[in-house]
């Protein structure tokens, strides 16, 4: 046996062998010296940001080139973070009182984080450590200090953190990066979201304690895939996990050609496995792993990462070469998804308590109609000769469904009489991602084409979790027994009125829950591109009547926990 195991988050699939790099960021300590004058300090700091927005430009670019725009977004808003005003200003008025600039951005960065970080909020929790990780680009151009991140790794590694910041993410060299470990993070997290994308074995949410059990060097095993982590295992172990790793990569792709077929039960009942993409790029690898269409495009970052919203020429061009690349094949468009977690700078948000309960989604689709008119647009001329689906997030009754319906149908009236082609047919849908709109689909259904769930902010407001905090990880479980009852109610409701159903969520691309979403009766099953193989060989393993009968087994037991180890039984079986 292994000397310990121990236990996280799995986050991305995959087995990494090898040593551990700890990763510890360096302490940045500023020099004691007298200040110079307000002029020359304050131009050292406005040199030094100059020199941030190049370094983040570069890491952009990086990002966007690896995994897509919709990941590179961050890296736009830490661009956008350097001109804060809140922050700026601070450091003004600390270096005209006779601080260094180095002093000043310290004290700035760490006045306006903890302010965030104590309004006990998921998005101002998010935008402390981002003014943090800002601070800290800026603080180490300061002091002349080079930009190693995570640039000490040599050797192929397995990075062991507290947690990685956006920055320490986009800075791993894939050639040398074999997986890696956090103590803090949980599966939404930036940083397990980007190791999926691009295929990164991933542990996350591993405990406090875990620098302190794994000492830089110490010969690891991780599991991605069940969150495992084994310190210094013997070498039957090891060998036993190198076995698994070969086999898994031989399977995955000898699983990858065989994707390119439709996805089919073992009894011939034809369900659709698609992808979640954010542009051109993620579509054409989506094809490359079996797509069979796109189940979520996200549209959001075209409006993140501009200082003015995206014009209707930007849009159209953009969403028709998505369409182009996916040649017929179904494309569901979320309509604009932000607020929350995702304010444009350009347009005035209220201060909030919770922006995830607050002024997002549809409701500023409602509200700023004229930015709502100009995205449907784009889409309806962009869908012409294509298989093109419209879909509204957060909608939590009627009343906003038929609101936007008609505001469909008065862009589409505008269309036809300017003489702009557009395509007419083109079904309109909602996210089901909260539990109002779960428990109203029947009363939905006589404005919405198809329902698509979202489960990832469908298990938040169920359980009352917050998915970005890292506190209460433990506590978001999509297998939890009340999200189960919503989803199933939502595809029993939505099937007797003849609707079809899909999910978006990260659930969807879960292997030890797509035999219960298989047996409630989903038709179409919509994750990151990498995990379609193996759900497409998942699929084809079960016939209706087995996965009806794991599903109902399923909802027999009253914890998450008890439905996991019923659900690690069966994929045992079927492997």
């Amino acid at each position: 046996m292994p000397e310990k195991i121990l236990q996280g988050i799995p986050a991305s699939d995959g087995i990494a062998i090898g040593p551990a790099f700890r990763y510890i960021p360096a302490e940045l300590t500023v020099p004691a010296r007298a200040a110079e004058s307000a002029d020359v300090e304050l131009s050292r700091f406005d040199a030094a940001r100059e020199q941030a927005r190049v370094e983040l430009q570069g890491l952009s670019n990086a990002i966007e080139k690896r995994a897509g725009k919709e990941e590179a977004a961050i890296f736009e808003a830490h661009r956008e973070m350097l001109n804060d005003p809140a922050l700026e200003g601070r450091v003004r008025e600390l270096v005209e009182s006779g601080q260094t600039a180095e002093q000043a951005l310290v004290n700035a960065t760490d006045e306006l984080a903890g302010l965030l970080a104590g309004m006990n909020d998921e998005l101002f929790s998010a935008r402390a450590l981002d003014v943090k990780d800002v601070g800290r680009r800026v603080l180490r151009i300061l002091l002349g200090l080079p930009d190693t991140a995570l640039g000490a790794v040599t050797e192929p590694s397995v990075i062991v953190a507290e947690d990685l910041t956006p920055s320490d993410t986009a800075s791993l060299d894939p050639s040398l990066t074999l997986g890696f470990v956090t103590a803090q993070g949980g599966l939404t997290s930036h940083s397990a979201i980007l190791a999926r994308t691009l295929g990164i074995p991933a542990i996350v949410g591993m405990g406090n304690n875990l620098l302190e059990n794994v000492p830089g060097g110490t010969f690891i095993v991780m599991d991605g895939r069940t969150g495992e982590l084994l310190i210094e295992p013997d070498e039957e172990i090891t060998g036993r996990y190198q076995k698994v790793k070969s086999q898994r990569e031989s399977q995955m792709q000898i699983l990858k050609a065989a994707a390119e077929k439709d996805a089919v039960t073992a009894n011939g009942r034809r369900v659709e496995v698609a992808a979640n993409v954010g542009e051109a790029a993620t579509a054409r690898d989506a094809i490359e792993h079996g797509a069979e269409g796109i189940g979520l495009l996200r549209t959001e970052f075209l409006y993140l990462e501009d200082t003015q919203p995206p014009s209707e020429e930007k849009q159209f061009h953009i969403y028709r070469e998505i369409f182009e690349v996916m040649a017929g094949r179904p494309v569901i468009v979320r309509t604009l998804d932000i607020g929350g977690d995702k304010p444009p700078s350009y347009l005035p948000f209220p201060t909030e308590m919770n922006p995830f309960l607050g002024w997002r989604a549809i409701r500023i689709s409602l509200d700023e109609q004229d930015l709502f008119k100009t995205q449907l647009r784009a889409i309806l001329r962009a869908a012409v000769g294509h298989h093109a689906r419209i879909m509204f997030p957060m909608v939590s009754d009627l009343d906003e469904l038929r609101r936007a319906r008609d505001i469909v149908d008065t862009v589409k009236r505008d269309l036809a009489l300017a003489s702009v082609e557009f395509a007419f047919d083109v079904p309109v849908g909602i996210m089901v991602e909260t539990p109002a709109a779960a428990v109203m689909v029947d009363a939905l259904a006589e404005a919405s084409d198809f329902f698509s769930l979202g489960t990832n902010d469908l298990t938040q407001y169920t359980l009352a979790v917050d998915r970005g905090n890292a506190k209460v990880a433990n506590l978001f479980q999509p297998l939890h027994p009340a999200v189960l009852r919503l989803i199933k109610q939502t595809i029993d409701a939505a099937r007797a009125k003849g609707k079809w159903v899909g999910m978006c969520g990260e659930l969807a691309g879960m292997t030890k829950a797509i035999p219960i979403l298989l047996g409630f009766g989903l038709d179409e099953f919509s994750m990151n591109p990498r995990a379609i193989p193996e759900a497409k060989r998942l699929i084809g393993q079960l016939t209706d009547e087995r996965a009806r009968e794991v599903a109902s087994h399923a909802m027999t037991f009253g914890t998450a926990a008890e439905i996991e180890n019923y659900m690690k039984g069966i994929l045992t079986e079927l492997a």
